[in-house]
């Protein structure tokens, strides 16, 4: 069955929002379905493109510094309804820091500029005077697992009602340094500040993603077995970096 199945992914501004190695979460993606026998077909969308419509399985936006957010939250204007429904129509979605910040309502700078956000995480994020960076470890339940990762961050996020936590800050700052959550979750909207990548460091949660956007069109499947000692060796270091530093 699986040498059948195939994922479409739409990257939303790789240009623009890819600061910090987000490629490598793309190539994560592509190479666990390919190692199943999952073909993996890939749109970029950039500036001033239109995504496909009744085509993509799951979304991913990265980061980028605040003129780049900027100039992309004007672009999602003409995207915003779309990508609404989209969202709605519990399609996968995975943004990474800048990109988790525009899944929300919006994202406020030092200048009080605010920038509009898609709306589909009920989040909001203001900057602050300071910047959260180290390396960042967190609890997630769902996925009975840790995971890891490495934030850069100034902009203090706040989860509305309609959003919960992806996980619990054991170490670092997490979405504002004060409550100990670290990202969100509303529906199949999933955003957090862990670069790394995030997704080679942790391969239950590429995992989760991958099974959850193949459910719309294949239902509850079992992706074949990985040997994933590489992967867990680099989580497990940088969980043990992650310990030394706190």
């Amino acid at each position: 069955m699986n040498e059948k199945m195939h994922l479409n992914i739409t990257w939303l501004y790789p240009k623009e929002m890819s600061t910090y190695g987000d490629r490598g979460n793309i190539l994560t993606l592509k190479k666990r379905c390919e190692w199943r026998g999952i073909e993996v077909n890939i749109d970029e969308v950039r500036l001033k493109d239109k995504p496909k419509e009744n085509w993509t399985d799951l979304y991913f936006f990265g980061g980028g510094q605040d003129t780049a957010q900027t100039t992309v939250g004007e672009d999602l204007k003409e995207k915003k309804k779309f990508l609404q429904n989209e969202a709605q129509e519990s399609k996968v979605f995975l943004g990474v820091c800048g990109g988790y910040q525009l899944f929300g309502l919006y994202y406020r700078d030092s200048s009080g500029q605010e920038t509009e956000g898609l709306g589909i995480l009920d989040i909001a994020t203001r900057a602050s005077n300071t910047r959260m960076m180290g390396n960042l470890v967190m609890e997630v339940d769902f996925l009975k697992d840790k995971m890891v990762g490495f934030e850069n961050h100034s902009g203090e996020t706040r989860l509305g009602q309609k959003a919960v936590a992806l996980g619990k800050v054991l170490v670092g700052f997490g979405n504002n340094g004060q409550d100990k959550t670290e990202g969100a979750v509303q529906n199949n909207v999933y955003g957090c500040y862990l670069h790394g990548p995030v997704l080679p460091k942790n391969p239950t949660f590429a995992d989760y993603l991958v099974k959850l956007a193949l459910k719309r069109s294949y239902g509850e499947i079992e992706l074949r077995f990985l040997n994933d000692s590489i992967e867990l060796a680099a989580h497990e270091t940088a969980l043990q970096r992650a310990h030394k530093t706190r």
